[in-house]
């Protein structure tokens, strides 16, 4: 039985024990067998530098201990305090039934307008093992919640993250500061054929065949390594690694280096060029029998094609641009015995001056910044035993010039960054629609280039010097734009090909092609026969009559040759384009499809520079 408490409240305890501070001190002291006592003030700095509140009292049920954390939440002052009954202070305490009982309370919780606190409750006793007080220690719940919720919320992100490491297809490693391997995910498993027992906790040097590992090299720059080849163990496989530092407060503390796979990149780059390749080896579409004319005049140009075709002589084709020169290409490698080898088609003045090179004679490794591995095949080594087209022959600059002249005199390439000549067999078909022997006067063209492509001269003529065949072509594109269209369009009107017939055709074939392919877009679906009215609005001189174009009536053209009717029409198209355009040449060269340069070489060869 706890003796009855004193009348006045306030007296304080006669227990010598706990009359004070220090003497509780004592107490504890001898409880756990400590010989060095505390001074009242060193006792009460002590409790009062725990951050939870500590409350205690004496056999009596006095308050003996009061710390500063006590007196937050009861907000009251300990001094204030000291020798009270603990029932007119803190009601919920529970330590006097404590101090009767005998037996702690652990992990009760006791609300207060502070918050929810957990408390432990314990009796003190004495050397003789007597009850001499009891003590309350409380801890806030709402800082236990909050670390607990910081931890399960830091466990959620690990849980997220390793989540998204571990279904990414990117192999991904990860070091601590010491090299290390902390963690891999199951990419690098199958990308390396490592499982984790065989990494982790392994220096980052364990997957490396060939090269320096990207790890320590962050961990010693501290800087992220970028596109890093490497080889990896086990069976040497070649991949592409970035890594990064990990930096956590300003401190270095590992890297991450993420791996790909670049053999199936390799492969798939290889699936391009070979796909590539077998656009560019497209067997020639195209015959004779798809040159679309009766007149005499082109008539003229397939024999002398065909001629040239039974031979292995450089042909050179001549003539404005969309009159067809790659379609007479076509047919003079379809005919001849090179017809089953390659045909490969180059653009001069699609490909800029600085690549044609390497494009057209190939190149060895490490020949420039760049350089595909193992270096590359040439256009001209792709085609040989066959045939090469060159279109846009004189768009090619003067360094370009020398080495072409050596394939055609002595048969041989030479790859850029080798010195080794390689043997070709190769046809040249050549095209262009400039004045080369103007070029070749302005010193812009190799004269010994010119007589090595001449060989066998081709000029295919304009639309305008052919109008007998303006009907049938337009017949025939008709039929291809329906299958293009899906239209069922069936002729064109009388009307219609009047209007076709009066015009000079300056864009020739494409031209038409571009014409007739709006019309049928102008069409109603219902609509079967092109009229005058679905043509876009043109304007050009006829030079004949439009009812007929017989091949007997007088030419036009009688003392002028090819030549000048050709300069003639080009000079007045530019300057009505520059006209156009105020004088802007890049827009001029952007509506004539050509290059800026080749518009120089124009308007020089005409004085319009």
């Amino acid at each position: 039985m706890m003796p009855d408490k004193p009348s006045d409240s306030r007296t304080k305890s006669k227990n010598p024990l706990f009359s004070s501070p220090a003497a509780l001190g004592e107490a504890l002291s001898r409880r756990i067998n400590i010989n060095t006592f505390l001074e009242p003030s060193e006792l009460q700095a002590l409790l009062n530098a725990f951050h939870d509140p500590i409350i205690g009292i004496d056999n009596n049920g006095c308050i003996s201990i009061f710390n500063s954390a006590a007196e937050r939440i009861t907000r009251r002052i300990g001094t204030g305090v000291l020798g009270l009954p603990v029932d007119a202070v803190f009601p919920d305490s529970r330590l006097v039934d404590v101090l009767q009982s005998g037996e702690p309370e652990l992990n009760g919780q006791v609300a207060l307008a502070q918050g929810t606190f957990i408390c432990n409750r314990l009796p003190i006793r004495n050397g003789q093992e007597q009850i001499v007080g009891a003590v309350a220690v409380f801890r806030d719940v709402s800082e236990i919640k909050q670390l607990a919720a910081e931890v399960t919320s830091l466990k959620e992100i690990q849980t997220l993250l390793e989540a998204i490491i571990n279904c990414t297809d990117d192999a991904i490693s990860v070091v601590d500061n010491q090299g290390m391997q902390i963690m891999i995910n199951p990419a690098y498993s199958r990308m390396t054929g490592f499982e984790a027992p065989d990494v982790l906790n392994r220096p980052a040097t364990i997957d490396i065949a060939d090269g320096e590992s990207v790890h320590m090299q962050v961990l010693r720059t501290g800087k992220p390594v970028r596109n890093a080849i490497l080889r990896i163990r086990p069976n040497r496989k070649e991949v592409t690694v970035n890594a990064a530092p990990i930096v956590v407060n300003d401190r270095l503390r590992g890297s991450v280096a993420v791996m790909h796979d670049i053999s199936e990149i390799r492969h798939l780059l290889e699936e391009l060029e070979g796909a590539k390749r077998l656009v560019r080896q497209l067997k020639s579409q195209y015959s004779f029998d798809d040159i679309v004319g009766q007149s005499e005049t082109i008539k003229a140009t397939i024999s002398q094609a065909k001629k040239a075709a039974m031979t292995p002589a450089t042909v050179l084709l001549r003539g404005e641009s969309g009159t067809g020169k790659e379609l007479f290409a076509h047919a003079i490698h379809r005919t001849s015995d090179r017809s089953r080898k390659p045909f490969i088609r180059v653009n001069c003045a699609a490909i800029s001056e600085s690549l044609l090179e390497s494009e057209l004679f190939g190149y060895v490794e490490g020949a420039f910044t760049g350089a595909k591995r193992g270096g590359r095949t040439g256009f001209f080594e792709e085609a040989n035993e066959g045939t090469i087209f060159l279109d846009e022959i004189g768009e090619i600059g003067p360094n370009l010039q020398a080495k072409l002249l050596r394939v055609l005199q002595e048969k041989e390439i030479v790859r850029v960054g080798d010195t080794k000549p390689v043997r070709i067999d190769v046809r040249v078909i050549a095209a262009t629609n400039a004045n080369l022997e103007k070029l070749i006067k302005k010193k812009v063209f190799r004269e010994d280039l010119y007589y090595r492509l001449n060989v066998v001269p081709i000029v295919v003529p304009p639309l305008r010097e052919r109008r007998v065949d303006i009907p049938l072509l337009a017949n025939h594109i008709i039929r291809k734009l329906n299958q293009e269209y899906g239209r069922s369009v069936e002729r064109l009107s009388r009307e219609g090909e009047n209007t076709l017939l009066g015009y000079d055709w300056p864009g020739n074939v494409r031209e038409m092609e571009n014409l007739l392919g709006r019309a049928l877009i102008n069409m109603k679906p219902s609509e079967i026969v092109i009229e005058a009215q679905h043509l876009p609005r043109i304007s050009g001189k006829s030079q004949q009559p439009a009812e007929a174009v017989p091949e007997t009536a007088t030419n036009p053209y009688e003392g002028q040759t090819f030549d000048q009717l050709q300069a003639a029409w080009e000079r007045d198209l530019l300057a009505e384009l520059l006209k156009l355009h105020s004088g802007n040449k890049t827009a001029v060269a952007r509506a004539l499809q050509i290059s800026i340069r080749g518009l120089y070489y124009k308007l020089e060869k005409h004085d319009m520079a």
